[in-house]
């Protein structure tokens, strides 16, 4: 990767679709720009209008290309989803190279080797995840590259997922105009950033509260070991607003956003808000403690589902806790109440960047920041959108087309000269 690359995160939710362009200077981010727009054409996480999601995506990408002014062509997507599977598998090879330096060349290699695994036909590889490299039977190996040996092996997870669901996903973000630099699971994306290095190795569930959907992320010994994602998220307590106070989705949304507290006894008497009801063109008056006492029972039930399927996935009591994301963490009283749910140590995590200091953009975020480590620049699947001064779209295609242009015309005058 050179020293100036920037990388442009597509975030697709179930409320909101979030494009954020990320700077890499020298290898530290810097976050330049955000776009976001009202998802429209997902339910529940999932892609169920092509043509609605496409416009959601372009307007998310006119916001943030605005912002910046340069023209984005490329997007690092983030996929999720309760099709997502993991799967671990081994792989082996000779090193190559006559003085048995271990180069990109045989970790390019074994990695393939790894990707040789029996799958169902309806199902794909999104990608592989190196958990450690063993060179002539050493384990514990995180990066292999200069060291001597004959035999390569590494013990990698293969994240797998619905071909349905992927090509859904690739195709609304293709023809939103955009080529698709590579698929990046949230989780583990979102794990890069909020988690800290010792609580991966302990033992910590990463939770992911969006609008429709949340995912469970295990990460244990460096390394994920377990996802699931359920269908409940904050558009559930919406609802429940919009059935207690009887009105209209759109309206209960705002009062969520605007006086939401998820603890009865937090919440203030005095903060009155007026409610326009359906079938009435009388507006109702109510305080933050009635609306408290609609929210608390359902929050307390997103996080008594949680814990009984961390319970299902067989990690009932990690040592670091819960660490939770999301634009639905954001509410007043959320932590009280996963603390008491939960029972064990909770934190929420906001990304340390100006401008998206906010749980709703870890998963973008960390769109980035896993791109920036993990994907180089020479590898197949991906390359970085190079910044210019005013709008005009660069990428490495680009540059090569003229340059082929230019070649072609320099032949031509060379027949006359």
């Amino acid at each position: 990767m050179s020293s100036n690359d920037i990388i442009v995160s597509l975030d697709i939710g179930t409320s909101k679709v979030r494009a954020i362009i990320g700077e890499v200077v020298n290898g530290a981010i810097n976050i330049i720009g955000v776009g976001s727009a009202d998802s429209e054409g997902i339910r529940k996480g999932a892609i169920v209008d092509i043509d609605q999601t496409v416009q959601s995506i372009r307007n998310a990408i006119d916001h943030a290309e605005r912002m910046v002014g340069i023209q984005i062509s490329e997007v690092h997507v983030g996929i999720s989803g309760n099709h997502i599977a993991l799967q671990t598998s081994h792989g082996v090879v000779a090193v190559s190279n006559e003085d048995r330096e271990i180069g990109d060349e045989d970790i390019e290699r074994v990695i393939q080797a790894a990707r040789v695994i029996a799958l169902p036909p309806e199902r794909e590889i999104i990608g592989v995840v190196p958990n450690q490299y063993l060179v002539d039977g050493l384990e514990g190996i995180n990066d292999p590259r200069g060291m001597i040996g004959v035999r390569l092996e590494v013990e990698a997870t293969i994240i797998t997922g619905a071909k349905t669901g992927i090509h859904n996903l690739l195709r609304v973000v293709e023809k939103a105009g955009l080529k698709v630099a590579g698929l990046i699971l949230m989780s583990l994306a979102s794990g890069q950033l909020a988690l800290s290095k010792d609580e991966k190795m302990v033992g910590t569930v990463l939770v992911d509260i969006g609008a429709g959907a949340t995912t469970i992320a295990v990460f244990q010994e460096g390394n994920m070991v377990a996802t699931s994602t359920l269908p409940i998220g904050g558009e559930f307590v919406t609802n429940d607003i919009a059935i207690g106070l009887r009105t209209q989705m759109d309206i209960a949304e705002k009062i969520k956003l605007k006086f939401g507290c998820a603890v009865v006894d937090d919440a203030a008497s005095d903060q009155v808000f007026k409610v326009n009801r359906i079938g009435s063109n009388v507006d109702k008056e109510f305080s933050q403690v009635d609306l408290a006492n609609i929210i608390e029972p359902r929050v307390q039930e997103i996080f008594h589902l949680i814990r009984v399927e961390v319970q299902r996935l067989g990690y009932a009591d990690v040592p670091g806790g819960y660490v939770l994301t999301g634009g639905s963490v954001s509410m007043p009283g959320m932590l009280t109440v996963a603390q008491a749910e939960l029972q064990t140590s909770v934190r929420i995590a906001v990304p340390d960047y100006i401008g998206v200091r906010d749980p709703s953009y870890t998963s973008g975020v960390g769109i980035i920041q896993y791109a920036s480590k993990y994907i180089k620049a020479s590898s197949k699947q991906t390359s970085f959108i190079k910044k210019t001064s005013g709008n005009k779209k660069v990428s490495s295609s680009a540059d090569s087309a003229k340059s082929g242009l230019f070649e072609r015309f320099k032949n031509w005058l060379s027949e006359f000269i």
